[in-house]
C-alpha cells in the first residue's frame, strides 16, 4: 500500500527528506534582529547603574552577565530597553552591537520590563535556563528590596518571550528624553 502512495509523490523522496531535516529548517529561520548595546554593569560587578550611570544599589552577588541598555529603544516602565549580552566580561561604556535572540520579561512593582538577551550565537539551551534562573532570583531579591523602600507592585518573572515581542513592546527613544520619569 505505501509503495502505491510513494508513486504518487512528483519528486523524489531524497528531496522530501531535506524538506523536513531539522537542520536545514533551522537555517531557513530569519536572521536575530542586531541592536546597539551599552554596557553598564559588567560580568562580575556588584554595582547596579541605571541607564543614567547612577548607582541605584550595591548587590550581595555579582552580576553574572553583562548588562546594559539599548539607546534606541525605551521600555514599557519608561527607560532605555534592557538588554543582557552573554559572553566575556566588557568594560563599563562598552559600545557593542550584537543579536538579540530573545527577551525574558520582568515585573517590577507592578510596570512590565523586558530584557534583550544578546550574544554573537544562539545561546545554548543551559544558558537560557542559566539566564531564566538568574531573573527569577533577581525578581525575588527586587521585591524585597522595593518592599523595605516602601514601593508597592508585583515583582515576578514572567519567562522567555520572541524578541521581536519584545522589541514591538518598545518605542524609540527621542532626543528629548534624558532619564527614566520612574525612580529605580
Amino acid at each position: 500500500m505505501f509503495a502505491y502512495y510513494l508513486k504518487l509523490v512528483p519528486f523524489p523522496l531524497s528531496e522530501f527528506a531535506f524538506m523536513y531535516d531539522a537542520n536545514r529548517v533551522a537555517s531557513l529561520a530569519p536572521e536575530p534582529p542586531e541592536v546597539e548595546v551599552v554596557i553598564e554593569i559588567p560580568r562580575g560587578s556588584f554595582l547596579k547603574r541605571g541607564s543614567t550611570g547612577r548607582v541605584d544599589f550595591i548587590s550581595p552577588f555579582p552580576c553574572p552577565f553583562n548588562y546594559g541598555s539599548v539607546p534606541k529603544f525605551l521600555g514599557l516602565e519608561g527607560d532605555l530597553l534592557d538588554a543582557v549580552v552573554l559572553g566575556p566580561r566588557m568594560p563599563l561604556g562598552t559600545r557593542i552591537r550584537v543579536k538579540a535572540w530573545g527577551a525574558v520579561t520582568l515585573a517590577d512593582r507592578g510596570m512590565v520590563d523586558d530584557k534583550l538577551i544578546c550574544s554573537d550565537r544562539s545561546p545554548s539551551q543551559r544558558e537560557r535556563q542559566n539566564v531564566l534562573r538568574f531573573f527569577r532570583f533577581y525578581a525575588r531579591c527586587k521585591g524585597l528590596l522595593n518592599l523595605w523602600r516602601r514601593r508597592p507592585g508585583r515583582n515576578a518573572c514572567d519567562g522567555w518571550c520572541d524578541v521581536s515581542y519584545a522589541l514591538s513592546r518598545s518605542r524609540p527613544r527621542h532626543d528629548s528624553w534624558n532619564e527614566s520619569p520612574v525612580e529605580f
